[in-house]
């Protein structure tokens, strides 16, 4: 019986995979002790995982030695125990996430303060400032805006990150629960969730009086606790046990929800969270988490 496995995948944009490198690799892997794996494809080309009759204390000298391996190319790598991969709640963060932009950093475009609010955000993202207290000073930047640059910001600026709608309309197939909780705004999750097949979706939201952004956010804020606790909370309404969850983000705000996952996926990520993630993509497109779960291509959703 396999223990142990091993997924490879890149960029499907890039492909690295064939039959010669399989064969090195698993001649590779054979000689340092790890056994002779079994191949399985999961997708032609960019994605393909390596089943071992090895324990859990083999995975972290197995990752590093498979990180070594093939350190010249452009390969996200997790190593995990076979039982209980396959999850049944995916929860995901939005900004640079699940959409490829931050959504307060495209409407400070309007408000004539990119530069400003852009570099807040960067700051918050990588952990240098209080969330809330970040959200609330560039929130008030926004002041006076007209509601209809929400609109607009959405038509024109915001575009889904590539994997993001098969990942959510997969696991929706498979019968897993999907929410969107971000530290952002109900107008964008509202609209991103519709988009991608999200069942959920929790957010702040932003006050508007007359047609016009007050420059204030309702309270209380939804930061890095709030997502933890959304991930609990419906982890516990639908009788799931925090192990079969799996969770994406890619900023300093997700960290816990990250780590109380039972797959934390760092997306991208500023340093901090890649370097406490369970798993972290650097190179490949959101479909990776279906792949890390073992879920091959034939099995996406249309």
């Amino acid at each position: 019986m396999f223990h142990t496995v091993a997924t490879l995948i890149c960029n499907p944009n890039d492909p690295q995979f064939d039959n010669e490198l399989a064969g090195k690799l698993s001649c590779h892997l054979d000689h340092e002790d790890f056994g002779s794996p079994t191949r399985r494809v999961l997708s032609s080309r960019s994605a393909e995982e390596y089943l071992f009759h090895l324990d859990r204390q083999y995975i972290a000298k197995l990752h590093n030695e498979l990180r070594t391996y093939l350190k010249n190319k452009p390969v996200d790598i997790h190593v995990q125990p076979i039982a209980g991969r396959r999850k049944r709640l995916l929860i995901a963060d939005m900004d640079s996430t699940i959409i490829e932009q931050e959504c307060i950093d495209e409407l400070a475009e309007y408000a004539g303060k990119r530069a400003e609010i852009s570099d807040i955000t960067e700051r918050a993202m990588r952990g240098e400032l209080d969330f809330e207290a970040a959200l609330k000073e560039r929130v008030a930047m926004l002041k006076g805006l007209p509601e209809s640059v929400l609109q607009e910001t959405f038509d024109k600026r915001i575009t889904l990150t590539p994997g993001a709608k098969t990942l959510v309309q997969t696991m929706n197939k498979l019968g897993a629960v999907t929410a969107l909780v971000s530290g952002g705004f109900t107008f964008f999750t509202s609209r991103v969730a519709a988009a991608c097949g999200f069942q959920i979706d929790q957010a702040n939201e932003l006050i508007i009086e007359n047609g016009v952004l007050t420059g204030e956010v309702k309270m209380p804020i939804l930061g890095r606790q709030a997502k933890e606790d959304a991930l609990r909370r419906i982890a516990a309404e639908n009788g799931i046990d925090l192990n079969e969850t799996i969770a994406v983000g890619d900023g300093a705000n997700d960290l816990s929800m990250l780590e109380a996952a039972g797959l934390g996926v760092a997306f991208f990520a500023k340093p901090a969270v890649a370097e406490m993630a369970d798993a972290r993509i650097d190179h490949s497109d959101l479909t990776a988490l279906l792949f890390f779960q073992g879920i091959a291509q034939s099995e996406f959703a249309d």
